[in-house]
């Protein structure tokens, strides 16, 4: 069945609406990141850049590292934009965009996120590398797909009733990484994390400027959460909805976090520029092992 030109955009060039990228244009392993100036940190490690696009807050660059085919995008901010970018992503490599038709046979992305994040543990120090094995999404995106299955609704059950969530608030989703990305990704160099995915970055996150909080505690809760011995870590705004979209739409996915804050003891890193840098090419390398 013919996918709709309303529900399918393409761009005159062919390209898809949003991301003005082409089947040819994008490799099957990709790195996001959120900062579109971050693609360049990651591109300047590449042997050669084949192919650059920049539309909106969406930056691609595709090129060879170690020669390892690669496409480097930055999302934005936030899991509505992961939404978007994840879903034209996939519609490169599984959808004929000529014949707005599904594949036959369909095509799964290896796709790493490199960010930055806050730890709301006192365990887990500044300048780490934290990998997300489990992600809670506060932000509702699962909930507009049929997802039930690749959720773990137990831990969301428990993480509702010990925060005592407020129904005014959507319901938390809890999803997990691709475990053969983590195994492969993971060394004594990183650390296990349970993340927090947050519709943004003042009041949800727990910042207090102005505007007071429905719940000013609820940082101490997530932090005091731990469903059989795992506790949540950390928090950020993208990767409960990346791990639950690239699950749904068949693909492996994996959140690599450059921990640059500890709110509960108020530190900031020093040098958050290097820590990424270290955390760019420690996933470029694992990438290509």
């Amino acid at each position: 069945m013919s996918i709709k030109s309303s529900e399918l955009i393409i761009n005159p060039d062919g390209s898809v609406y949003h991301l003005n990228l082409r089947p040819e244009h994008l490799a099957t392993t990709i790195i996001t990141v959120g900062d579109p100036d971050r693609v360049d940190r990651v591109t300047q490690h590449f042997d050669d850049i084949e192919f650059q696009q920049r539309k909106r807050e969406f930056h691609t660059q595709t090129g060879t590292y170690k020669g390892k085919r690669i496409t480097v995008i930055s999302t934005g901010i936030g899991t509505d934009n992961i939404d978007i970018v994840f879903n034209e992503l996939d519609a490169l490599v599984n959808i004929d965009l000529e014949k707005r038709e599904i594949k036959d046979k369909l095509t799964s992305l290896e796709i790493i996120r490199i960010g930055t994040s806050g730890s709301i543990q006192k365990s887990i120090p500044l300048n780490s590398f934290l990998i997300s094995d489990y992600a809670a999404g506060f932000d509702s995106l699962l909930h507009f797909y049929k997802s039930e299955h690749i959720q773990h609704p137990k831990i969301s059950e428990a993480l509702i009733k010990h925060t005592n969530w407020s129904p005014l608030k959507s319901k938390p989703y809890i999803v997990r990484c691709h475990e053969g990305l983590y195994n492969k990704f993971s060394s004594n160099k990183t650390v296990k994390g349970f993340t927090a995915t947050n519709v943004g970055f003042y009041g949800p996150q727990g910042r207090i400027l102005r505007l007071p909080l429905q719940d000013d505690n609820l940082n101490h809760k997530l932090a005091s959460f731990d469903y059989n011995g795992m506790p949540i870590t950390n928090l950020e705004m993208e990767t409960a909805g990346m791990y639950g979209v690239s699950a749904l739409l068949g693909h492996k996915a994996l959140s690599m976090n450059a921990i640059i804050a500890n709110r509960a003891t108020g530190e900031f890193s020093k040098d958050p520029t290097s820590l990424v840098n270290d955390l760019i090419i420690y996933t470029l390398d694992k990438l290509v092992e």
